[in-house]
Protein backbone atom coordinates (compact mmCIF):
# COMPACT_ATOMS: atom_id res chain seq x y z
CA UNK A 1 0.00 0.00 0.00
CA UNK A 2 1.53 3.26 -0.84
CA UNK A 3 0.95 6.54 1.47
CA UNK A 4 -0.46 9.65 0.57
CA UNK A 5 0.76 12.47 0.41
CA UNK A 6 -1.26 15.49 2.05
CA UNK A 7 -1.69 18.47 0.90
CA UNK A 8 -4.21 20.91 2.20
CA UNK A 9 -5.57 23.82 0.04
CA UNK A 10 -7.64 26.49 2.63
CA UNK A 11 -9.98 28.02 0.16
CA UNK A 12 -11.77 31.42 0.57
CA UNK A 13 -14.84 33.16 -0.96
CA UNK A 14 -11.67 36.03 -2.40
CA UNK A 15 -11.95 40.12 -2.57
CA UNK A 16 -10.06 42.71 -4.58
CA UNK A 17 -8.33 44.20 -2.04
CA UNK A 18 -5.49 42.18 -1.03
CA UNK A 19 -5.28 43.01 2.33
CA UNK A 20 -8.63 40.78 2.81
CA UNK A 21 -6.29 38.10 1.96
CA UNK A 22 -4.09 38.54 4.95
CA UNK A 23 -6.33 36.31 7.45
CA UNK A 24 -6.38 33.40 5.16
CA UNK A 25 -2.41 33.52 4.00
CA UNK A 26 -1.39 33.81 8.54
CA UNK A 27 -3.98 30.52 9.13
CA UNK A 28 -1.53 29.04 6.17
CA UNK A 29 1.93 30.55 7.66
CA UNK A 30 0.43 29.38 11.04
CA UNK A 31 0.13 25.77 9.97
CA UNK A 32 3.53 25.97 8.13
CA UNK A 33 4.94 27.26 11.38
CA UNK A 34 3.09 24.61 13.29
CA UNK A 35 4.59 21.78 10.81
CA UNK A 36 7.33 22.74 8.41
CA UNK A 37 6.19 19.44 6.18
CA UNK A 38 2.90 20.73 5.67
CA UNK A 39 2.18 21.39 2.06
CA UNK A 40 -0.54 24.09 1.96
CA UNK A 41 -1.94 26.54 -0.64
CA UNK A 42 -4.27 29.32 -0.32
CA UNK A 43 -7.22 29.40 -2.55
CA UNK A 44 -9.78 31.81 -4.12
CA UNK A 45 -13.34 31.63 -5.40
CA UNK A 46 -13.47 34.79 -7.26
CA UNK A 47 -12.35 38.04 -7.40
CA UNK A 48 -8.67 36.87 -6.21
CA UNK A 49 -5.99 34.44 -7.20
CA UNK A 50 -4.69 31.48 -7.28
CA UNK A 51 -8.22 29.73 -8.21
CA UNK A 52 -8.76 26.40 -6.23
CA UNK A 53 -7.48 24.61 -9.71
CA UNK A 54 -4.28 26.61 -9.72
CA UNK A 55 -4.16 25.84 -6.09
CA UNK A 56 -4.70 22.37 -6.50
CA UNK A 57 -1.94 22.05 -9.28
CA UNK A 58 0.87 23.52 -7.17
CA UNK A 59 0.30 21.20 -4.49
CA UNK A 60 0.49 18.18 -7.08
CA UNK A 61 3.35 19.59 -8.92
CA UNK A 62 4.64 19.63 -4.90
CA UNK A 63 4.76 15.91 -4.42
CA UNK A 64 0.52 15.95 -2.84
CA UNK A 65 -1.33 12.61 -3.62
CA UNK A 66 -4.16 13.72 -1.27
CA UNK A 67 -5.70 16.94 -1.14
CA UNK A 68 -7.74 17.85 1.41
CA UNK A 69 -9.98 21.35 0.78
CA UNK A 70 -11.07 23.41 3.94
CA UNK A 71 -13.80 26.18 3.01
CA UNK A 72 -12.78 29.27 5.21
CA UNK A 73 -16.33 30.06 4.93
CA UNK A 74 -18.37 31.57 8.17
CA UNK A 75 -21.74 30.07 6.19
CA UNK A 76 -23.20 27.72 3.97
CA UNK A 77 -23.91 30.24 0.69
CA UNK A 78 -23.68 29.19 -2.85
CA UNK A 79 -20.07 28.73 -3.41
CA UNK A 80 -19.89 25.43 -0.37
CA UNK A 81 -23.15 24.48 -1.37
CA UNK A 82 -23.23 24.68 -5.53
CA UNK A 83 -19.88 25.93 -7.07
CA UNK A 84 -17.42 24.23 -4.90
CA UNK A 85 -19.10 20.43 -5.32
CA UNK A 86 -18.87 20.85 -9.16
CA UNK A 87 -15.47 22.17 -8.83
CA UNK A 88 -14.18 19.06 -6.64
CA UNK A 89 -15.89 17.15 -9.19
CA UNK A 90 -13.52 18.92 -12.15
CA UNK A 91 -10.56 18.30 -10.30
CA UNK A 92 -10.86 14.70 -9.69
CA UNK A 93 -11.53 14.22 -13.77
CA UNK A 94 -8.48 16.36 -14.28
CA UNK A 95 -6.65 14.28 -11.43
CA UNK A 96 -8.02 10.81 -11.25
CA UNK A 97 -5.05 9.82 -9.43
CA UNK A 98 -4.85 12.28 -6.45
CA UNK A 99 -7.56 11.87 -3.88
CA UNK A 100 -9.41 15.50 -3.25
CA UNK A 101 -11.34 15.58 0.14
CA UNK A 102 -13.72 17.98 1.34
CA UNK A 103 -13.96 19.63 4.48
CA UNK A 104 -17.31 20.73 5.98
CA UNK A 105 -17.46 24.87 6.43
CA UNK A 106 -15.32 26.29 9.24
CA UNK A 107 -18.70 28.19 10.17
CA UNK A 108 -19.91 25.00 11.21
CA UNK A 109 -17.26 23.98 13.65
CA UNK A 110 -18.35 23.76 17.54
CA UNK A 111 -14.57 24.53 17.95
CA UNK A 112 -15.00 28.01 15.88
CA UNK A 113 -18.49 29.00 16.93
CA UNK A 114 -17.36 29.12 20.44
CA UNK A 115 -14.03 30.83 19.44
CA UNK A 116 -16.10 33.16 17.67
CA UNK A 117 -18.34 33.85 20.90
CA UNK A 118 -15.48 34.33 23.49
CA UNK A 119 -13.97 37.14 21.07
CA UNK A 120 -17.23 38.60 20.84
CA UNK A 121 -17.78 38.70 24.52
CA UNK A 122 -14.21 40.13 25.06
CA UNK A 123 -14.76 43.40 22.77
Amino acid sequence: MTTQVPGTVLLAHGSRDARWREPIEAVAARMREDDPTVRVSCAYMELAAPDLPTAAAALIADGATAVHVVPLFLGMGKHAREDLPLQLDALRQRWPDVAFSLAPIVGESPELVALLARIAIKS
